[in-house]
């Protein structure tokens, strides 16, 4: 009983850190969301837009939006049909197109003294083996990265800033979930959480352990 006394404040510790990380679910940041077209819905990239290389006829997307992972992220609005994106743009040997949706987002989530363009749909024809940010250079520059090579803008857009940390209190997803959609994303919260939780505990039990042991 007096071991369990002792680790209780560890333990308490695990519960108000998991309890902070709930709240910092409030907390997003203002970027460029990568999206993949597939069975006639939006579904969260998994890889950044260097790594990708889609085949010719792919849709991809690209949203500017406030959120902290995919349940937050607005997708892509407009058109989003390859034949219709891509009908004044001719296959050609060794190449391939990609049919590319940018949404500069909604006001509410443009950066202070910044006005999001209206959306747009473009074809790019680009060499066979290139990656869908190739694509997005070949059409929607100029395009802007920071160091740790985050797409920060497209076609200038915004002026500045890259990712920043913003609140997300009075940011929703302006696009409802299609449905039967099945988007997916990195949420880290949860397991972040959780893990807290599972550390401290462990330390708890270690701590109580020791204590025993020394007092036999």
């Amino acid at each position: 009983m007096t071991a369990v006394r002792r680790a209780a404040p560890v333990l308490v510790a695990a519960l108000l850190l998991l309890a902070c990380a709930g709240r910092a679910g409030a907390t997003g940041y203002r970027y460029w969301s990568f999206w993949e077209r597939a069975g006639g819905h939006w579904t969260y990239a998994t890889q950044g837009p260097a790594s990708v290389r889609p085949d010719d006829g792919a849709v991809q997307g690209f949203r500017f939006t406030v959120g902290a992972d995919a349940a937050d992220a607005g997708r892509p609005r407009g058109t989003a049909d390859f034949d219709t994106i891509c009908a004044d743009t001719p296959a050609k040997s060794g190449a391939k197109r990609v049919a590319l949706v940018l949404d500069f987002g909604t006001p509410a989530d443009a950066p202070s003294g910044e006005t999001p363009p209206g959306g747009r749909t473009v074809c790019a024809r680009v060499p066979s083996d290139a990656s869908t940010a190739d694509a997005l250079a070949a059409v929607a520059g100029p395009l802007r990265y920071d160091t740790n090579a985050l797409l920060c803008a497209i076609a200038g857009y915004p002026h500045k800033g890259c990712g920043e940390q913003v609140s997300t209190d009075h940011h929703k997803p302006s696009a409802a979930p299609e449905s039967g959609s099945s988007d997916s994303g990195p949420s880290l919260g949860l397991p972040i959480g959780a893990g807290v939780v599972a550390l401290l505990a462990g330390a708890a039990i270690w701590q109580s352990r020791r204590r025993r042991d020394a007092s036999g």
